[in-house]
């Protein structure tokens, strides 16, 4: 999926030339992605609740390896916008589904790392695709289409793979019942601990989004940095944040706490990202890249992610994870096109950085309100 995502990123000054796009264009064409990435998580978790996790997350990842194709085959403006959008629903169909079969398997003890690790593939692949892309395209000469061609293929078996080995607890009235008690999705919004992460989470992809959208471009345009380079400085946060999230979601089940390891990677990673801009030399900012990526977005994940799965019960598990990243992805529609058009007005994207380190500042801020108990039978 983040592979997907992510081989657009190298390839935009190219789409720029084909298509004559203005950075706000290009702003759009991810916005729209994620547009409908966001529109389908709420739908998308309460489905799976109701009718099967696997039902809703096979046939949207079926629909989103098929789109992947379709974008690099696009010849017009348009049919590029209508394939983002179509591939952006596939692909909101895995977030609440996936992590309410993930998180009622996993034992609560193990439940940060358990995260951790299924979001290392999401590290993976945006390096992979950050990688992918730019080999493709400017060590070996393809069009900026080949990428796509070639990430179709894995994203249709994945979601085969899935279908027939991933197994699913069966549901029925009676084990609700015994089990757990179904709210009304309503009721998610009087959970003061879940808003507050939905807060948090929606402040930290803001910034997420900046830097996986906008990254290569930047180092491309603003630090004279050659193109077949950036795929692997942009690559720097992913590979990085692999051996961060494992180390702090196994420090968050070993305290059986998540706020103290919000209160520590929060303030590193604003730090961080303002550091981007203000480092001088290009081994500046790769130290600055690769701090953002032991103690952002994707190592914060897991934690925020354990602390959903703490605050409801299991059988709203759907719903409750596809809220989080619906307001945590609405982030992500603002995000590249507020960066383009800042790019437009000011000839930089470094105002975009900073105004990310403003907005994590906004949701560390209300993490301070964040009440939790630690509980002794987590601790390892």
């Amino acid at each position: 999926m983040y592979a997907d995502r992510t081989i657009l990123n190298p390839v935009m000054g190219e789409l720029e030339k084909e298509f004559g796009l203005s950075g706000t264009q290009l702003g759009v064409l991810n916005s729209v992605f994620y547009f409908s990435y966001a529109l389908l998580q709420v739908p998308a978790g309460v489905l799976g609740d109701r009718i099967g996790r696997k039902k809703v997350l096979v046939p949207g990842f079926l629909l989103f390896g098929a789109f992947t194709a379709v974008t690099g085959w696009a010849k017009s403006w348009s049919t590029l916008l209508c394939a983002r959008v179509v591939t952006g629903a596939g692909e909101g169909t895995y977030y609440g589904p996936q992590y309410g079969i993930s998180s009622e398997q996993i034992p609560k003890k193990y439940r940060s790392l358990g995260s951790a690790i299924i979001n290392s593939g999401m590290a993976f692949g945006i390096a992979l695709g950050l990688m992918t892309s730019s080999w493709l395209v400017f060590d070996l000469g393809h069009s900026w289409r080949m990428p796509f061609y070639a990430m179709a293929v894995p994203s249709l078996l994945t979601g085969l793979a899935i279908w027939w080995f991933v197994k699913e607890k069966k549901r029925s009235a009676q084990t609700v019942a015994a089990g757990g008690q179904k709210i009304r999705f309503s009721d998610l919004f009087k959970n003061r601990n879940l808003l507050l992460v939905y807060l948090m989470v929606f402040c930290s992809l803001f910034g997420f989004f900046v830097i996986l959208t906008w990254l290569p471009y930047y180092l491309q345009n603003e630090r004279g940095i050659p193109g077949s380079e950036t795929g692997f400085i942009s690559s720097l946060v992913a590979w990085i944040s692999i051996p961060g999230a494992l180390l702090f979601s196994s420090l968050s089940d070993r305290l059986g706490r998540r706020k103290p390891l919000i209160l520590l990677l929060v303030p590193l990673a604003i730090l961080s990202m303002i550091s981007i801009v203000w480092m001088p030399t290009m081994t500046g900012v790769i130290v600055a890249l690769c701090m953002y990526g032991l103690v952002g977005k994707l190592a914060l994940d897991p934690v925020l992610i354990a602390l959903v799965a703490d605050s409801v019960d299991e059988h709203n598990y759907g719903s409750a994870f596809g809220l989080f990243n619906f307001i945590g992805m609405s982030s992500s529609i603002l995000a590249p096109i507020i960066a383009g058009m800042v790019r437009d007005i000011t000839g930089s994207l470094a105002a975009s950085f900073y105004f990310s380190a403003a907005l994590l500042a906004v949701g560390l801020f209300g993490m301070l309100f964040l009440k939790e108990k630690k509980t002794p039978e987590v601790i390892l």
